[in-house]
């Protein structure tokens, strides 16, 4: 993939229209976020090209990267309900958090979630472990690059699998069973701080791959669940040695404009850590969708003990907050 450009899809000149007229139909028609919907936009060809797009992510290698994007025309709020229009033709942008965003902003908040359990790894500059978020496909829009690192890095967990299968399958039946997940503080009343599931799971004849390290370990903070096994300990480190092999993951930089979609179920990603400009306003800034795309029939049943989390936070989708500095004081959830 990285000798390829097949990965990455080139929007043109026609493409940018649609999507301007897009923009402009849903402010004269009053539609925001979240409120705006795919029947309520019309982006011509470039529909055809998400659609293909769409199919390579949930079907085929799991990710595409969106370049050409005219951000330069657009105020924020505007950039982002055109980047909230793709996605409305990818699925349906789901809530992310407990405070119902919709709408997520990467940026150093300068939060650690090293030592701060209440902190998310998007929050922050350091570097990621290679994991997944929520939903079938996560999206990110480059608003602006670090100055320095915050290189984007992906790995296929479905190749992963089938590593463990082929070097140590003793570790792969212990990867089919439970482990114990932090909620982060986002427990919803009546449920534990924590959840069970395993890192590989099939369902309506689809392979699943689920990995946080970080979440993993965190819950260990807890009495109540169980420590770590020796074994379980050595698949989590099999599983970091194949994700940082560099014959396994892919490295991207995203520029200004930038779109980047992949598939929640198959590809893990993670960012190298960043250094930010001194000036506020020239910080790096991505946004984030959460996307549920109708595709999949069945999810694994230890899905549900966290995805049940995420139709409490669905209940008052909450409009786009650009006020950084007010995202800052929502640090704790």
């Amino acid at each position: 993939m990285s000798q390829s450009s097949e990965w990455i899809v080139r929007l043109d000149s026609q493409d940018n229209e649609a999507l301007h007229r897009a923009v402009c139909g849903a402010r004269s028609a009053g539609l925001g976020i979240p409120g705006l919907r795919r029947s309520d936009v019309d982006l011509g060809p470039l529909g055809a090209k998400l659609q293909a797009a769409k199919q390579e992510i949930l079907q085929g290698r799991g990710f595409v990267l969106l370049r050409g994007f005219d951000i330069d025309r657009y105020a924020l709020e505007d950039a982002a309900l055109a980047y909230w229009c793709i996605g409305a033709y990818l699925g349906q942008g789901a809530a992310q958090n407990a405070q119902g965003d919709v709408l997520g902003h990467v940026t150093n908040l300068g939060a650690d979630y090293r030592t701060d359990p209440r902190a998310r790894g998007y929050q922050t500059r350091q570097s990621l472990p290679y994991h997944n978020d929520l939903m079938d496909i996560v999206g990110l829009l480059c608003i602006r690059p670090a100055r320095a690192g915050g290189t984007s890095r992906i790995v296929s967990s479905t190749a992963i699998h089938n590593e463990l299968l082929k070097q140590r399958p003793d570790l792969l039946r212990l990867a089919y069973e439970d482990f114990f997940i932090d909620r982060r503080g986002e427990a919803p009343d009546g449920k534990a701080p924590y959840y069970p599931g395993p890192l590989f799971a099939r369902a309506g004849g689809h392979l699943f791959g689920r990995y946080n390290r970080a979440y993993i370990e965190s819950s260990q903070r807890f009495a109540e669940v169980p420590r770590l096994s020796g074994a379980q300990v050595e698949l989590l480190d099999w599983m970091d040695r194949l994700c940082n092999d560099e014959a396994m993951h892919l490295s991207m930089e995203l520029a200004r404009g930038d779109m980047q979609f992949i598939s929640n179920y198959t590809t893990l990603h993670s960012r190298t850590d960043y250094e930010d400009d001194p000036a506020p306003h020239l910080r790096r800034h991505l946004l984030r969708l959460w996307l549920n795309t109708g595709f999949f029939k069945q999810l694994p049943p230890s899905y549900m003990h966290r995805y049940e989390d995420t139709v409490a936070w669905q209940k008052n989708p909450r409009p786009p907050i650009f006020d950084v500095s007010a995202v800052q004081a929502e640090l704790a959830h």
